[in-house]
């Protein structure tokens, strides 16, 4: 089964050709400055490089945010366009997720809890929790828009921090440790990556748990303004 994966959430974007777990060919890169012109020359590289072309593609996977919602939508449409030429199914992921499942192997051989803390500006992040281990994901909270405060309420144990709100607050995630053991991703794991989406959502498209198209929408956690998804805190 061969996958193209697409990530728009953030400055970065992220692209993933894979055939079942494989990975084919990967880009993460920064954008030009209009995202929407470049996206079809970087995604048509991406294809060329894994010798994939897009009718030979069987299903894809896109990044749902949270993060830049203009950026989010250039993305789904670009997905949204192709499902609509070739037929073939379509995941959407939440770019959380992705980020959960980028902590390091050698992490995953017993289960831990990974708390994922994205910048969602305003003094707020964009977070959840999940367990991990070999690989399988399973999430504990909603995705929440909540200060870190809030999110720390609650954990207990060791922690892998990992997502681009580190920097931010990590003294305060220090210091407010007390029942809970803080451990930190290094910077090359804080953004989502298409290859680890292409990785879930073939896990997905194998149970044809896929979505309808038109259902696909960003997650916006903001309540106030361009509201599209749940309300904050929606599961």
């Amino acid at each position: 089964m061969k996958i193209l994966a697409v990530d728009t959430s953030t400055k970065h974007l992220s692209l993933a050709v894979s055939e079942g777990d494989k990975v084919l060919c990967a880009r993460n890169a920064a954008p030009r400055k209009d995202l929407s012109m470049s996206i079809t020359f970087d995604i048509e590289r991406v294809l060329s490089k894994a010798n994939v072309r897009l009718g030979d593609l069987d299903g894809f996977v896109v990044g749902l945010g949270p993060g830049s919602f203009t950026s989010l939508r250039v993305g789904l449409s670009m997905v949204k366009a192709f499902v609509m030429v070739t037929g073939k199914p379509v995941v959407g992921i939440s770019s959380l997720d992705a980020v959960a499942m980028n902590v390091r192997a050698s992490r995953v051989s017993r289960s831990v809890q990974v708390c994922v803390i994205n910048d969602a500006r305003r003094s707020l992040v964009y977070s959840s929790l999940y367990d991990k281990k070999d690989g399988s994901l399973v999430r504990h909270r909603a995705y929440q828009l909540e200060t870190i405060d809030k999110v720390l309420e609650g954990l207990e144990g060791e922690v892998v921090f990992s997502g681009d709100a580190i920097p931010l607050y990590r003294d305060r995630i220090m210091v407010a440790s007390g029942v809970y053991k803080p451990v930190f991703e290094p910077p090359a794991r804080w953004l989502p990556k298409a290859q680890e989406l292409a990785r879930l959502g073939y896990q997905r498209l194998l149970k044809g748990e896929v979505d309808r198209m038109e259902a696909l929408v960003p997650l916006y956690l903001y309540p106030e303004d361009c509201q599209v998804g749940g309300p904050k805190g929606a599961a």
